[in-house]
Order: C-alpha cells, then structure tokens, then sequence
C-alpha cells in the first residue's frame, strides 16, 4: 500500500513536471551537451581531455566522457530544475490537501524524491541515446557496445543525480534555505562537491572523476603515452591543438568503487527521508503558537477575511501625464530595497570601504567582483513580482506599462550602481578609463539581464541559476565571459553594452506579452 502511494505520487509529479517548459529547456541543453562532449577531430573546444590526449570514440569512452558531462550538467541545473515541488504545493493549496489526507510525512517525501529522480533520471536517458548517435556520427568506431556505453551513465550519472534531487528536497524544508539563499548556496556546494572531486585533498568525489581519471593514467602509462605535468580537464575548455587519440576500454568497476557509489544512493535517500524529523507537511497543528510549520505558511494559514474597499469617488484632480515616474520609481526602489536587512547594509558598508583600502589592482579584480555578487538575491526579483504576488491581472490595467517596466530597471541599476560606487570612485581617482568604461557596461548589464530572465521566467530562480556561474567564471580570469573588467583581455565594454540593450528589448518584448497573457 505505502509503495503504491509512493509510486503515485512520484508518477503524477513526475507527469506535472515534465509538461513544463523547464523541462524541455534543461532537455535540449543535455541533448546541445552530449553534442560538445563528442567533438569531431579536428575541434579545439572540447568537454574532457587527459594530457593532450582524449579516447579513441568507442562505445566505454563516448559513454563515460558524455555520463561525466551529464553529472556535471545535471547536478547544477538539474537542481534548479526539481527544486520547487514542495513550494509548489504550498502555494497551489495541493499542502492542505496533503495536510487533511492519512499520507505520512517519510511517504511524501518519498514521493518528492523518487519524481525529482525521475525528473533528472530520464535526461539522463536522453544523453545515453544522444551518446550512442554521436559514437556512430563521429564514425571512429561505429558498433556500439550497449553495456560498454551505459555502464558509465548507471554507475557515474545516476548517483550523482540522485544526491541532487534529495539536496532540492532537502533544500526546501529547511527555513533558511527555502528561498533564493537556497538557489545560491547550492551553485557553491556544486563546487566543492563536483569540481572539487578533481582535487585528491577532498574526500567526496560526487561524479566519480578521480576513479575515471586513475584508469586512463594508468591506460596511458601501459602504452607509453604518460608524461610527467600531464593535467586533467573536464569542462568546455579550448586546447591549443586538436587532440591526440589513445585505445581505452573504459574504467574497471570494482567492488570498492561499486560500493562507494551505491553508499552514494543510500545517501541520497537518507537525505530525502530525513526532513521527516521537522517538516511538519503543511499541518498547522504542527507549528509553534498555532503557526504552520512547514514551506508555505499561506498554504496553511486560515484564511483571513477579504479587504473591503471604499469607493471615494473621482480624484480632485485628474493626472498629470510624466509627473509620476518619480514616485513609481520610488516605489520599485523600495521594493527592491525591502529584503536588504541591517546585515546587507553592513556588508555592503564593508565592501565599500574595502574597495578605498585596497591596492588600486585588487579594486576591479577583487572588491567589484564582491560587490557585485552581494545583491543577486535583490536583483533575481527583478521582473518576477508581479506573477509571484499574484498581481498580474491587476497590473495588466497600468495604462503605461514599459514606463513601469522602466522604472523597475531604474532600481535595479540604483542597486548596481549603489553597491559599485567605492569601486568606480577608485577607477576614477587612479584615472583608469577602460576600467570604468567596463564598470558602466557591466552596470548596465545586470540589471538588464535580471529583469529579463525575470520576466521571460516569471521566477527569480533563473537568474539565481545563470548569475553565480557566470560571475564565477569572470571572478576566476576567464575572460571571454568577464562582463565587469576584472581580468585584461575580455570583451570591450561596447560589446557587453550591446548585450545590456539586448537584454532590456527582451524583457520590454515580453511585458506585454505577460499583460495579455495575464
């Protein structure tokens, strides 16, 4: 009985989960992975290499560099993906359904955890099929071997995937991660638990790189092909020359490496299970003071008696057309401004007066970096008000709706200029022009991506999803995607201005859009 409730809870989340168009995104962008994890021979660009090497296209290679992609891939966005069905009920008024049903707490969660699985489990499945067209296109080696391809996909994806749904489960019972901190936060443990697999001083390697890696050194040195300074790459990286091939029949799974993965899964389940101890399934009788405990206090709140308004009659004066931006403006600023606490304030007073301390080179490659990472919660809310607050319908009646979605920029920009000022006044000071022409381009681009993520999405988790890796990326010295002048060498700041432009014409495209739809 408890099974078959389980298994339909999964199934029909899985069904409501996989008609949206997330889904189908993250879809594509696996399928666009497994494209660039098997390059053609002659490509710079490529997902993995060992030395200046990479496996002949074989079945065990092709699987393994495309189940090693896929990991990655799934256990950052995939997260963003899942993450959200226990929000979801709540704000659906699914919760209380669940709250007035027999349904136990462990079999709830249960159900979350094996559709969040499913979720990331059947992209999984699409980039084996996408792997086997692939080994066959790039033509090295055209029979595929089922079990030589798959084995990586069941012993290296699954796991990994797995942990990642029980993490966006998790993530969504615990009170301080149930919003955008939640979003952030993971985009950093990704790091240290994917990324950080390549490192030998840390003990968990989620993907299951460093097993994958000691077998092909060990292939490589058998054929004479090791050299000493040979590094490991895995990530869309462009090599200097294309690379050269070596034989290899995959990696071997051996019972240490089997157990490991399997206690991997255990995790994973145990982690999902174990919210059973404080969520309280949207039962009020549960919380402290009569409040609801658990995601979504509205979804258990009584309800509360419906607002009565007084028709005061016609305004003493009409409108007067252009005197209001000022005070719509206003408005969208303190809108932004509401979730800046004392702590933010204090941080940002922190960052601000590092940026006048420090060596004039740590300025654009250190504090701006750190100053603009600080309000990407404050930014993601950009565009995504009005469907979050229910309010669309309401504003669908502004008689001027871009000169809204103006002032909403407007803030947006006051918050990026706001936290980037010490900086820029630096640049000035120290007469840097190309490091404050690349501060005003990257001002105008954040406010301007934000808002049409924003709007485009109707949730501020994409931009928390987009945002972190990007900044990571620039803060870390690769240039092509430095948007704010931290390192030499990256776009000019007219290009990064076009995409401002860009960005900002999206998002007055679909507000009007959102309005009709509304």
């Amino acid at each position: 009985m408890i099974v078959r409730t389980v298994g339909g809870t999964a199934l029909g989340d899985f069904r409501d989960r996989v008609r949206r168009p997330a889904y189908a995104v993250t879809l594509l962008a696996a399928v666009g992975l497994g494209y660039l994890a098997v390059p053609d021979a002659g490509n710079r660009l490529v997902i993995m290499y060992i030395g200046e090497h990479r496996g002949e296209y074989g079945s065990a290679y092709v699987g393994t560099v495309t189940a090693l992609a896929s990991a990655l891939w799934l256990t950052l966005g995939g997260f963003y993906v899942v993450r959200g069905a226990v929000e979801r009920d709540a704000a659906t008024g699914v919760g209380r359904l669940v709250a007035a049903t027999p349904l136990r707490t462990p079999a709830y969660l249960a159900g979350k955890f094996l559709a969040n699985a499913m979720v990331l489990g059947s992209m999984v499945g699409v980039l084996a099929v996408t792997a086997a067209v692939m080994q066959v296109a790039r033509g090295e080696d055209r029979w595929v071997d089922p079990v030589a391809l798959l084995v990586p996909f069941a012993v290296l994806a699954l796991p990994a995937v797995a942990l990642t749904a029980a993490a966006a489960l998790a993530s969504e019972t615990i009170p301080v991660l149930r919003g955008g901190v939640g979003n952030i936060a993971w985009f950093f443990v990704w790091l240290v638990g994917a990324l950080g697999g390549l490192s030998e001083r840390v003990p968990l390697d989620v993907v299951g790189t460093r097993h994958v890696v000691g077998d092909m050194r060990a292939a490589m040195i058998e054929q004479g092909r090791w050299e000493d300074g040979y590094t490991f790459s895995l990530g869309l990286t462009e090599v200097a020359e294309p690379l050269r091939t070596f034989p290899w029949d995959g990696f071997a799974v051996t019972p240490g490496f089997a157990a490991g993965r399997a206690a991997l899964v255990l995790a994973a389940v145990a982690a999902a299970l174990l919210p059973a101890v404080w969520f309280a399934r949207f039962d009020p009788a549960r919380g402290r003071h009569g409040k609801p405990a658990g995601p979504g206090p509205a979804a258990a709140r009584e309800p509360e008696p419906e607002p009565t308004f007084v028709h005061r009659g016609l305004p003493a004066t009409a409108p007067v057309p252009g005197r209001t931006f000022g005070r719509l403006l206003a408005g969208e600023l303190a809108l932004v401004l509401r979730d800046a606490g004392k702590w933010w304030w204090l941080v940002a007073a922190g960052l601000a007066a590092a940026a006048l301390a420090v060596p004039s080179d740590a300025v654009s490659a250190v504090v701006l970096p750190l100053a603009w990472v600080w309000p990407v919660l404050l930014w993601s809310r950009l565009g995504t008000r009005p469907g979050t607050a229910g309010v669309e319908g309401l504003l669908g009646a502004y008689p001027s709706p871009l000169r809204r979605l103006l002032a909403e920029w407007t803030a947006g920009f006051a918050i990026t200029v706001l936290t980037g000022l010490a900086p820029l006044a630096r640049m000035v000071l120290d007469a840097d022009a190309a490091g404050a022409s690349a501060w005003l381009a990257g001002a105008l681009l954040v406010p301007s991506a934000a808002l049409a993520l924003g709007t485009v999405s109707r949730t501020p988790r994409v931009f928390q999803a987009v945002y972190p890796p990007l900044w990571y990326a620039a803060f870390n010295g690769l240039a092509p995607l430095d948007f704010m002048g931290a390192v030499p060498g990256g776009p000019h700041p007219a290009i990064v201005a076009a995409l401002a432009v860009l960005f900002l014409a999206a998002a007055t495209v679909a507000a009007p859009a959102r309005r009709l739809a509304a």
